[in-house]
């Protein structure tokens, strides 16, 4: 089980961030959109049946503010940055709460030019803690203390629930305080 739980450490952990500069800086239509999402974030999903994005999901987030609609069908690298922040925040976030963060930048960029160095420098921040967050997983979190029997993973289980509620919650305050109106 010992080494069961190394390999599912090791896939966890053994990805390729997706940097803005490796975002496209040309304008997509949807179904490019889907594809480079679903490629770039697979290792993100559960199983290999879920879809990464969809065009509804694109759509939904669109009317309901967390996208920047799209010029002539076609999506900027800055709708790209907005698809993929949303990807990561709907695992732990509400749809109402990622509202709530993301739509002030979208009605930013009706009225400003300079909304792209912002979007960019958003994104920039997130690939830094997410690097730092995983680094710190792996250095953290030592499998061989691990117990291999069952009532001992299952603690793990509830330990890693336990600290992901509570990060979860503390957002949720964070949100209803300063981003909620």
């Amino acid at each position: 089980m010992e080494e069961e739980l190394k390999k599912i450490m090791e896939e966890l952990i053994d990805f390729e961030q997706l940097r803005y500069e490796n975002i496209p800086d040309i304008d997509l239509y949807m179904d490019q959109v889907t594809t480079f999402v679903e490629e770039k974030l697979h290792y993100l999903k559960r199983n290999d049946k879920d879809d990464a994005i969809t065009k509804t999901m694109i759509n939904n987030y669109t009317k309901a503010g967390i996208l920047m609609p799209p010029v002539k069908k076609r999506y900027s690298r800055d709708n790209m940055v907005l698809i993929i922040l949303t990807y990561y925040l709907k695992q732990i976030l509400s749809i109402s709460d990622i509202q709530a963060i993301l739509s002030p930048i979208v009605e930013k960029s009706k009225d400003s030019k300079d909304y792209s160095l912002e979007i960019q420098e958003i994104y920039n921040t997130f690939v830094n803690i997410e690097e730092k967050e995983y680094n710190d997983f792996k250095e953290n979190y030592n499998i061989n203390s691990i117990i291999s029997e069952k009532n001992e993973l299952l603690t793990v289980v509830i330990g890693l629930i336990v600290k992901a509620q509570i990060q979860k919650r503390m957002a949720e305050k964070i949100i209803d305080e300063f981003f909620s109106k």
